[in-house]
Order: C-alpha cells, then sequence, then structure tokens
C-alpha cells in the first residue's frame, strides 16, 4: 500500500511538471506564435518616432568663429542662432570654427561638417592663410573645392572675405582680396568681402591678441553676417513652414 502511494505520488508530481512546462512554453510563444521581438514595433503598429533635427546653417572658420576667448553666447554663429530664434526660423548654427584653421585644413573635413540637412554654408576662412603668406592661387583652389563640395550638394553659400596684413606687400594682399572677389563671381555667391570690416585694427573692438575680436566686435560681425545671411534663408524657405 505504501509502495502504490509513492507510486501515485511520483505520477502526480511528473503530471504537474509536465503541465507547467506546458504552460511556460505556451505563454513564451505567445499562445502558439514566436514571441514578439521589442527592437521592432508590431507588424501594423505605429513607428517610434525617429529623432529629427532642423535644417542646418554650418559657419565655417577659424578661432574668430569659433569664438577664441569668448563664451559660446558671444561668438558671431551663436548670435545668428539667437536672431533666428527671435525672428521665428527653426534653423540649426553649427558652429564648425576650428581655431588655427586654414583654408588646407578645413577642405580636409568639409564633408563631415556638410553632414545632415545642411542648407546653407557660411565659409568664413582665408585670415590664417593670409598671416602665413601662402600664396592667394592656393588659398583661391582650396576655397573652391570647399564651395564646390557644398554646391554638389545643393547647398547655398555665403563666402566672408579675409584681408591680408600688410606684412608681405601690397602685392599680395591685392592678390588676396581679388581671390575673393573672383570666387564669388564665378561661383555666384552671396559675398560679405570683409568678415572683420570695421572691427580689425580696433583696440576696443579686439583682444589683446589682435586678432580676434572681443564680444562687441563679434556682435558687430555677428551684424553683417546676418545682414546678407537673412534674405538666403528667406529664400530657401526654411523656416517655420518648412
Amino acid at each position: 500500500m505504501r509502495h502504490e502511494d509513492t507510486k501515485e505520488r511520483a505520477w502526480a508530481m511528473t503530471l504537474r511538471a509536465f503541465v507547467s512546462s506546458w504552460l511556460i512554453a505556451l505563454v513564451a510563444a505567445g499562445c502558439g506564435g514566436a514571441a514578439p521581438d521589442r527592437s521592432t514595433p508590431a507588424p501594423g503598429g505605429p513607428l517610434a518616432p525617429a529623432e529629427s533635427r532642423p535644417p542646418a546653417i554650418v559657419a565655417l572658420g577659424d578661432g574668430v568663429t569659433a569664438g577664441v576667448g569668448l563664451l559660446d553666447a558671444q561668438t558671431w554663429p551663436s548670435q545668428i542662432q539667437a536672431r533666428l530664434d527671435e525672428v521665428g526660423y527653426d534653423v540649426e548654427v553649427l558652429n564648425a570654427g576650428v581655431p588655427g584653421d586654414t583654408t588646407a585644413t578645413a577642405l580636409q573635413r568639409i564633408d563631415d561638417a556638410l553632414q545632415g540637412d545642411v542648407r546653407i554654408l557660411v565659409v568664413a576662412l582665408g585670415a590664417e592663410d593670409a598671416r602665413r603668406g601662402v600664396p592667394a592661387t592656393t588659398m583661391r583652389w582650396n576655397l573652391a573645392q570647399i564651395i564646390g563640395r557644398a554646391q554638389e550638394r545643393g547647398i547655398a553659400v555665403l563666402l566672408a572675405g579675409a584681408a591680408a596684413p600688410p606684412d608681405f606687400g601690397a602685392e599680395y594682399t591685392a592678390d588676396v582680396s581679388f581671390a575673393f572677389q573672383d570666387l564669388a563671381r564665378q561661383h555666384g555667391l552671396v559675398f560679405v568681402p570683409a568678415l572683420l570690416e570695421g572691427v580689425a585694427g580696433r583696440r576696443e573692438l579686439m583682444q589683446a591678441d589682435g586678432v580676434n575680436p572681443n564680444a562687441e566686435g563679434a556682435r558687430i560681425v555677428s551684424d553683417r553676417v546676418w545682414q546678407a545671411l537673412q534674405p538666403m534663408v528667406d529664400a530657401m524657405a526654411i523656416g517655420d513652414d518648412d
């Protein structure tokens, strides 16, 4: 009798184990289907919203654009962003300024700088080249490559010129100035002849290094860039209605 009880208890335990394992498998399989993949939405379900960013304006430049010695909010690209926000444009200004950048080093990183939904490129380079006496023809070739890469992508370009210091003579100064003018003409660009016009050489608007503008100087630069840039933004229709 005791042996029969043991057999019945063993059979009952086996039956319960079978039923439990069957129920667990049934739940895991989703009542007969494969277990749902949580990394993708169910068929017919809503798609997870992708991260979206507004159209961009890229400011490609050297230390003046990067804002050497300034707070981020004081740089001219940040001040342009503040103006766009105030007017109501849904546009992001990306500061791609690098201290000490030349036209050659900027050319090396232009493809990375133009990633994403870039609509306008502001090219503010050449001052470092001119301080080093880089031939105007070399500077012009590098800038033409940068402009071409942008225009191939359908990106509008604003070119800001740079004035050469007098160290290398009047002929070099004239060659640099002509290089910018000729680029703007040949490529049909919106052109700001000199980014630091009215700022360079004025001690009250420059930092102690005599190269980078102070906060007030950067504000004047932003005013000049904004005057040329705002019609481009309007023409590209990248405001609230885009």
